[in-house]
């Protein structure tokens, strides 16, 4: 007996896949109708309704536009198997770790996809890309938040974009493909299964967090210049992680400061793969247990950025904001 075929929502945002040339350059402008059309084979094997929620490039894609995205979502969510966000490439890691934290324990599957090339060019990506969206979204095992690129189905806690132009745009950083899709078929690596029936949606987020990545000679009172206007700052420093010391110029009491005034600091490390590990050199472990600093470990900048960002729209009590950042979602946090 033939099962009926799941109902599926694409959400449109823009990004390159919906740009056409301008004079000014690309600029998004094709519809979600329009995109649908490029790809008329995806209505053999589902069906489909389109929203066009809006279409700007991924530049300008912040926590409104997340937010957005969650509530689209949330209000079409029982009509619906599954959903695909279409999206630029620029910021799709940061939206899809932002709709990772905005849309918890889900069943359903949101899969978020875009282009390195329009879906008008003639030798583009947007097609490949697209139905393997929407195959995605309906497996039957298909849940939670990831993207879809190249094939590769990737967390959404762990992807980065790596390259600006090639196809293979995105990685998974420290952590498994979900799986793969090829020859129209979705082979699964890892099944991850949500038996609840309803998500958790969240309606808020803090965008005051500022990513301060050091270089050698910066100066700490560069945290008295940010205090005024960030709840939380995000300290990507060298290696495994640690603060330097310049002769009598040092970290230790700009950071002491910014903490006594109700602000969060969270270390990470700006090299891209195997996350930080503060108490392997003095440089790390003595300021991280003189302040009882929270370290992020293997987790993704867009994903730090992100969860603190739905942290601190929910708590400002430190204790609360360390067990909610060491609390896994999605496989965001690994410590060793």
């Amino acid at each position: 007996m033939n099962q009926p075929l799941k109902k599926i929502l694409l959400i449109a945002t823009g990004g390159t896949i919906a740009s056409i040339n301008t004079e000014e350059g690309l600029t998004p402008l094709i519809t979600s109708e329009e995109i649908i059309n490029c790809v008329p084979e995806i209505k053999d094997f589902c069906q489909i309704d389109a929203i066009q929620l809006f279409n700007i490039d991924s530049t300008n894609v912040y926590s409104t536009h997340w937010l957005a995205m969650a509530q689209c979502v949330e209000a079409h969510y029982n009509q619906y198997d599954g959903f695909v966000i279409t999206h630029g490439t620029d910021t799709m890691a940061y939206t899809a770790a932002a709709l990772s934290y905005l849309i918890q324990k889900n069943k359903k599957p949101v899969v978020i996809t875009g282009s390195q090339k329009s879906i008008a060019a003639k030798e583009s990506d947007a097609r490949m890309n697209l139905l393997d969206a929407f195959l995605y979204a309906t497996h039957n095992y298909a849940c939670g938040v990831h993207i879809l690129f190249d094939h590769k189905i990737l967390l959404g806690t762990r992807s980065r974009k790596v390259r600006t132009k090639s196809f293979n745009a995105f990685n998974s950083i420290d952590f498994p493909e979900i799986g793969i899709v090829r020859n129209n078929k979705v082979l699964l690596y890892v099944e991850e299964h949500y038996t609840q029936d309803c998500p958790v949606f969240y309606h808020a987020m803090n965008s005051r967090v500022f990513l301060l990545r050091l270089i050698p000679g910066l100066q700490p009172d560069i945290l008295d210049t940010i205090a005024p206007f960030y709840d939380a700052v995000v300290i990507e420093s060298f290696g495994v992680g640690g603060l330097p010391s310049y002769g009598n110029v040092n970290f230790e009491n700009a950071i002491a400061k910014f903490i006594d005034s109700g602000k969060s600091i969270i270390m990470s490390t700006q090299v891209p793969h195997e996350g930080s590990d503060m108490e392997v050199y003095q440089v790390g472990q003595t300021i991280k247990e003189r302040f009882n600093l929270i370290e992020a470990y293997s987790m993704t900048t867009e994903a730090i950025v992100t969860k603190l960002m739905w942290i601190l729209a929910q708590t400002k009590e430190p204790s609360e904001i360390r067990k909610l950042f060491y609390t896994p979602i999605m496989h965001d946090i690994i410590t060793f």
